[in-house]
């Protein structure tokens, strides 16, 4: 049966990468757009806006909890209450794991917003932060938002159906210190030791499918990482920093393209094994997202390798190169 759904995973890429053959590249930009625009926060608690730190500056809390949110109100309590109980209660031990969580709502029609400011009026804005986009951009882009806006010396990207056992940070913690060099680090939460569980073999069948075909498709970009869509990961300042102002893939497949890039810039990268539960109420169609992510992984790799995407120029790579074509880095690194 797995040969089966393997067999049909591979017909399904093979057709699906005919056609984006025939298609042009489109192109998106690497800018500051997004984050540019979000000048400032409503604290509603002083009820005012205030402005926020620049993203240069050094970090002013231990751990950063990036949550990208898109329609999720019926989600988001569940997972703020169990976030912010850990990291208080992880805080009342050791005063120095100081933390604040970040939710960027990604032009919600539902009551994402209203439900985040209650917990930041409750909490304070020094604890728990929202930015409102006007607009819908995808995951990616409002991770990139957050990611700049954050101000830990680590931040975590985090779902907010609360799908991972929030206190398995403490492994991506432990791991990227063990892997870090010259500021720089990367942790993938992993659920690839869950693949022979019921977790897995109770998923619809489809899921399976495409979580096949999507794997071998990620091999053209990303290899020795099992798992690259866990919504689990956890950056260094100064890699998040590098990394995310080089982000093109706004959506579903911006997982593969900011592990592509910390591969060709020499980023350690290290994948730790979590807690995982598929929680209902996902936002993701399995047919449009499977197409769409088959595009975009196809984009990064041609892209990058034909040189029409380049890196952000402001900062400096660990191969000590700026404003390089990723083509030329990996020239460079061979």
């Amino acid at each position: 049966m797995a040969l089966f759904f393997l067999a049909l995973a591979v017909l399904g890429l093979l057709a699906i990468l005919l056609v984006l053959l025939f298609k042009a590249l489109p192109q998106e930009k690497n800018d500051f757009t997004w984050v540019n625009q979000q000048r400032s926060f409503y604290d509603p608690g002083a009820e005012k806006y205030v402005p926020f730190e620049s993203y240069k500056e050094n970090a002013a809390v231990q751990l950063s909890v990036i949550v990208p949110a898109y329609n999720e109100q019926d989600r988001i309590t569940v997972m703020l209450e169990k976030t912010v109980g850990f990291l208080k209660e992880r805080e009342q031990k050791n005063p120095k794991m100081s933390w604040e969580i970040v939710v960027v709502d990604d032009g919600s029609k539902d009551k994402t917003y209203e439900i985040v400011q209650r917990f930041s009026k409750r909490e304070t804005t020094e604890r728990v932060r929202v930015i409102k986009l006007e607009q819908n951009i995808g995951k990616g882009g409002a991770l990139k938002v957050g990611m700049l806006l954050g101000r830990g010396k680590y931040l975590l990207m985090a779902d907010a159906d609360a799908a991972t056992r929030f206190s398995d940070v403490e492994r991506l913690e432990k791991s990227v210190q063990g892997v870090e060099k010259d500021g720089h680090g990367v942790a993938v939460g992993s659920r690839h030791h869950l693949v022979s569980t019921e977790t897995v073999a109770n998923r619809k069948w489809y899921r399976n499918v495409l979580m096949y075909g999507f794997h071998l498709l990620v091999l053209t970009c990303v290899q020795g990482i099992k798992d690259t869509q866990c919504g689990f990961k956890l950056f260094t300042r100064k890699t998040a920093h590098t990394l995310f102002p080089s982000l093109h893939i706004n959506r579903w497949a911006f997982d593969v393209e900011l592990l592509y890039l910390a591969r060709v810039l020499g980023v350690p990268v290290v994948e730790a094994s979590v807690n995982w539960t598929e929680i209902e109420g996902s936002k993701l169609d399995p047919l449009t997202s499977s197409i769409q992510m088959a595009r975009d992984i196809v984009r990064i790799r041609l892209c990058y390798t034909l040189g029409l995407w380049r890196r952000f120029q402001e900062e400096q790579s660990l191969s000590d190169v700026t404003g390089l074509s990723v083509q030329e880095l990996e020239k460079k690194s061979k």
